[in-house]
């Protein structure tokens, strides 16, 4: 009572494009006013009607939000018995009882048995829910999956999933820092350590046949990739395709990967074409992510991040910018979070995600992988605001974009190929990012516009 859950469970919903159901509106919708259920025919008796409906809706195929009445842990276990996700919104007994003294709850008339109960159930809700959460943020982020926590990176033994063995893919520079670290931490589940190589030479068909032909991982074990961005994408594909598909757990050490790249469940390799044009769509049993891993980036590395920070801000139309890294990280990976569980496979809302990537990979590739992501992401935003016809002080000002030398020829083919024969480009409105299709020589010119002469 009064954790929150009504308010909470809605704005969940709304964020995960899910259907919201509360518990307790749905017995009143149908028996009638709670308090009068409670006065007529007991708690017993409203206990079981709890249990009813909520099995009902555990039972229901469409995916959904509930939110459950407090009390209906103190008589059945029946959410353990549902393949659902049970989140406790946890609140102090000082907050809980001030949102609801003087309401009509049969249970909060008396301050002294309100707080008796809160005791009583405490240890209830360890038992049956999986996450401890306070607000949005938190339970969008337990719904896909994505752990944000600072020393998470010790507890990888704990928190990779299953009990098999384990494969540690890495880079070279992440595993002069962290690689012993990680590996004292998965213990004895530790069975095999590979490299991949920094930055995008890791998703290569040759470094990525490498990989496939040294791992002895069965389908049961999984592989936990620790690295930026480009690794997670490398060993994720791996992962999609060895033995037909393993779990994988990534765990991003740089600021894009933390805010973007290993959140979600696409990976992908590169070819000389083009970025990404050969992947897969498969989601991380867990995503692990440690912010106290980001002491060591280097200032480019995090002003590569930064763009797709800016990126996320500008699609949440709030400045995440201005965050420390800490809550920086978090409200990002939630916001992509939240998006991905909404369009797991990139058939709509997914693709806003895409702001400013239609030129940056464009560059990327025209540069033959050489230019930094994140510089091709600051342009490729500069490029779709200017477009949108929006202010690109944003960009601008966090990530001062220079432009670049390459073939303009070269850039053009590369977009159109990004596109896979779609010349769409997602821009920024009022209302939000969404998808357009523009002229030819509009998105021409604007992809000229970003290369030096």
């Amino acid at each position: 009572m009064g954790a929150g859950k009504t308010t909470i469970g809605a704005e969940v919903a709304r964020r995960l494009g899910r259907e919201f159901r509360d518990i307790d509106r749905a017995i009143e919708q149908r028996e009638g006013a709670i308090a009068e259920i409670f006065a007529e025919r007991g708690e017993a008796a409203f206990r079981e009607l709890e249990a009813r409906f909520v099995a009902d809706e555990c039972d229901r195929r469409t995916p959904a939000v509930i939110a459950v009445g407090g009390g209906a842990v103190e008589t059945r276990d029946f959410l353990q018995d549902h393949d659902v996700l049970v989140v406790h919104l946890d609140v102090d007994v000082e907050t809980a009882w001030s949102r609801v003294a003087g309401s009509r709850r049969p249970l909060a008339q008396d301050e002294a048995e309100f707080r008796r109960r809160y005791e009583l159930r405490a240890p209830l809700y360890e038992r049956v829910a999986e996450v401890r959460a306070r607000g949005v943020d938190d339970v969008v982020l337990a719904a896909a999956g994505v752990r944000v926590e600072a020393g998470s990176m010790q507890l990888l033994d704990e928190l990779v999933p299953g009990d098999g063995p384990v494969a540690l893919v890495t880079e070279p520079r992440v595993a002069g820092i962290y690689g012993v670290d990680a590996q004292l931490a998965l213990g004895k589940r530790l069975a095999e350590v590979h490299e991949l190589p920094t930055g995008e030479r890791a998703k290569t068909v040759p470094e990525v046949e490498k990989l496939w032909r040294a791992l002895r991982i069965p389908r049961t074990g999984a592989i936990a990739a620790l690295g930026g961005g480009a690794l997670t994408d490398a060993a994720g594909f791996v992962a999609a395709t060895y033995t037909r598909g393993c779990p994988w757990v990534p765990m991003p050490t740089t600021l894009v990967g933390q805010v973007d790249a290993a959140i979600g469940g696409k990976t992908a390799i590169d070819l000389p074409e083009g970025k990404n044009l050969v992947g897969a769509f498969h989601w991380p049993e867990r995503t692990i992510i440690d912010p106290a891993l980001l002491e060591t980036l280097p200032p480019d590395e995090r002003l590569n991040g930064m763009a797709e920070v800016v990126k996320t801000g500008l699609l949440a139309a709030e400045p995440l910018w201005e965050l420390p890294d800490g809550e920086l990280v978090r409200r990002c990976a939630a916001y992509k979070a939240g998006v991905c569980v909404q369009d797991p496979h990139d058939h709509g809302i997914r693709r806003t995600l895409n702001l400013g990537h239609t030129f940056a990979h464009a560059l990327e590739a025209a540069a033959g992988y050489e230019l930094a992501h994140g510089r091709a992401v600051a342009l490729g935003l500069r490029a779709a605001l200017k477009l949108s016809g929006r202010d690109t002080t944003p960009v601008d000002e966090v990530l001062a974009p220079e432009r670049v030398r390459v073939d303009p020829e070269v850039a053009w083919q590369a977009l159109l190929r990004d596109k896979k024969g779609h010349l769409r480009v997602i821009l920024l409105g009022d209302e939000g990012a969404y998808e357009t299709d523009l002229p030819e020589r509009d998105v021409r010119r604007a992809l000229d516009e970003l290369i030096a002469e």
